[in-house]
């Protein structure tokens, strides 16, 4: 699964891992992604969506129709 949440855009960052001699090797730093199960009163229907933790909320802020009208209008399919 690739590490992209649908909603927010949020993908892995880079960077290095620092040890306590302050040697450096390169690491990603991955978002917290999920898979999500809703219900899209306006497709009548369930939709899957893989998700950040801060797409969770984004959805229980807006509601899942604005979120996924605005997926559908970047031209993703859902």
């Amino acid at each position: 699964m690739a590490a992209h949440c649908q909603v927010t855009g949020a993908e892995p960052g880079f960077g290095h891992s620092i040890s306590h001699s302050h040697r450096r090797n390169k690491r990603r730093f991955d978002p917290n992604i999920q898979k999500k199960r809703y219900w899209v009163p306006s497709l009548r229907r369930n939709v899957t969506l893989q998700l950040s933790v801060k797409g969770i909320k984004t959805i229980d802020v807006r509601g899942i129709d604005s979120v996924v009208a605005s997926i559908l209008a970047r031209g993703v399919k859902l």
